[in-house]
């Protein structure tokens, strides 16, 4: 996890070509949040899911780096005073506390756009077919859009007034956090040349690990240390947020978790790819995480 985080910081120090002219104060704000740590496993999924199937990992880098712009871009405007209003993230300042709100959010729209820049590249520098290049394109722009994790954000924002079934809670996890997940190993799959059967099965594997993600995110906000996680815990409390562990109880949770990483797992193992376990073990890594 620590080599591909580093590889991938390190690719998103050259964010843009160099012979670009960029406003440096729009780059020095999409950079400030891109490089404000975090565990790069979105990334991590990509490139894992390609070595998975006997890819390269170099030629994932463009594809790793993409879904990393997605996901900074959805946690800064998810910060702003017009959706979460938080003053922190990852032990930083917010993008908007220290550039301002309308510098936040033309970081983040830089950074969505320059996402699907970054997916053209796997076909101009590595020469993968331009069919799985186009795939790729089509799922990121499926599942980082309305039906997928903006549909999720307002989901999320519109429950804030009161969820009635925890099968609207899972819509929201599901598309607010396991559909990146699900993109993140689809990408890699097919840069590796993934049949159907194995994209069929690293769909299945996304959708559970990331319900699985989300899930101990709400625990972590319960019983979690504010100094590992970065942020201040019982926020969801606070908020009269509505969590799995309001509708059937931490035990219950950690036993959810629990099960969806086991059916998670079992998927992988079923499917036979050739070196599965480095997704296996991040399987392990999720239900256990502390922060």
């Amino acid at each position: 996890m620590e080599d591909i985080s580093d590889l991938i910081t390190s690719s998103l120090l050259e964010i843009f070509p160099s012979n670009w002219d960029v406003p440096s104060n729009l780059k020095e704000s999409m950079t400030y949040s891109l490089l404000a740590g975090g565990k790069r496993l979105r990334p991590l999924l990509v490139i894992t899911a390609c070595e998975a199937l006997g890819g390269r990992r170099e030629v994932a880098i463009e594809a790793a780096c993409s879904v990393e712009m997605v996901h900074t871009y959805s946690l800064i405007h998810d910060d702003l005073p017009a959706m979460d209003d938080d003053d922190y993230r990852r032990g930083k300042l917010t993008n908007h506390k220290v550039y301002g709100e309308a510098m936040a959010i033309l970081a983040g729209d830089g950074l969505l756009t320059h996402a699907f820049f970054s997916l053209a590249q796997i076909a101009r520098k590595h020469g993968i077919p331009s069919d799985r290049v186009l795939a790729i394109v089509e799922d990121l722009a499926e599942m980082a859009g309305p039906r997928g994790m903006v549909g999720g954000q307002v989901a999320d924002m519109e429950g804030e007034q009161g969820l009635t079934s925890i099968s609207q809670l899972e819509y929201i996890h599901t598309h607010k956090t396991s559909d990146l997940f699900i993109f993140s190993l689809i990408a890699g799959g097919r840069i590796a040349g993934a049949d159907e059967a194995k994209i069929t099965a690293l769909r299945s594997f996304g959708h559970h690990i990331g319900l699985a993600f989300q899930i101990q995110d709400d625990i972590l906000d319960l019983i979690g240390d504010e100094a590992k996680l970065g942020k201040k815990t019982q926020s969801d409390v606070k908020q009269d947020k509505v969590t799995y562990p309001y509708f059937i109880g931490l035990d219950e949770s950690k036993l959810e978790v629990a099960r969806l990483t086991h059916e998670a797992k079992r998927v992988i193992i079923e499917a036979g790819f050739p070196h599965p376990e480095r997704l296996l073990e991040i399987a392990d890594y999720l239900v256990n995480r502390d922060h």
